[in-house]
């Protein structure tokens, strides 16, 4: 199944007694099913999952597991490793979760962010030699687990909205002394918007002016 090494080290460290590893259900091969239910390590796309939770959710619980590289090691034959500039963030999470907004509230839902250190093994290849700088990654290897974060409602997804925002905001307000600029912003109203969360009262020159909604803005 071309399972790559990081997915396969995060199904073994999810993986509990008893529990059975490609298991084929609802017409669908899922990571791990254990007496709790259902956990899918999901390193990619998170639309690819669109009609396996479609079909799932209804009675299984699911638990995605999706990491997020903190720190990068990249790794080319002939050469030394080396780290990557690149650091991966927590909200880094938006820029899959705009695919499956909604699923985040429910109730058989449920997403793990895992924050990790990881290698990636390249090799050489002249297709792309204007893009990537001709190097394409084979392999994601599990270095270290440094962090997780559960989510489980609309709710837990609030906590990236500054807790000073003017009754009426624009993503700029939200991503104002952020570690973050104005895209991922703009996903994460986009995440909360298709939630309920909040909603949209206009649109000026600086893009359209958000809301608090319901409880939310309680």
């Amino acid at each position: 199944m071309n399972e790559g090494s990081l997915h396969a080290a995060l199904k073994t460290r999810y993986a509990e007694r008893g529990s059975k590893e490609e298991f084929e259900l609802e017409g669908f091969v899922v990571d791990i099913r254990s007496g709790e239910g259902i956990v899918e390590i999901q390193t990619g796309s998170f639309g690819a999952m669109g009609s396996k939770l479609d079909r799932l959710l209804p009675d299984h619980q699911v638990l995605v597991v999706h990491p997020i590289a903190r720190r990068i090691t990249l790794a080319r034959k002939g050469m030394a490793d080396r780290r990557s500039p690149k650091r991966g963030r927590l909200h880094d999470l938006f820029d899959e979760l705009v695919s499956i907004p909604t699923l985040i509230d429910h109730p058989n839902f449920s997403l793990e962010v895992v924050m990790v250190d990881e290698r990636r093994v390249k090799v050489h290849d002249p297709s792309l030699r204007r893009r990537r700088g001709g190097w394409r990654t084979v392999d994601r290897q599990l270095l270290d687990v440094v962090a997780t974060h559960r989510f489980e409602s609309a709710d837990d997804l609030m906590a990236f909205l500054p807790d000073d925002l003017p009754e009426t905001f624009t993503t700029a307000d939200i991503c104002a002394e952020q570690p973050f600029g104005r895209p991922t912003a703009q996903k994460i109203a986009y995440c909360l918007r298709a939630l309920d969360k909040i909603a949209v009262v206009d649109r000026g020159r600086t893009g359209y002016r958000y809301v608090l909604t319901g409880d939310t803005a309680a």
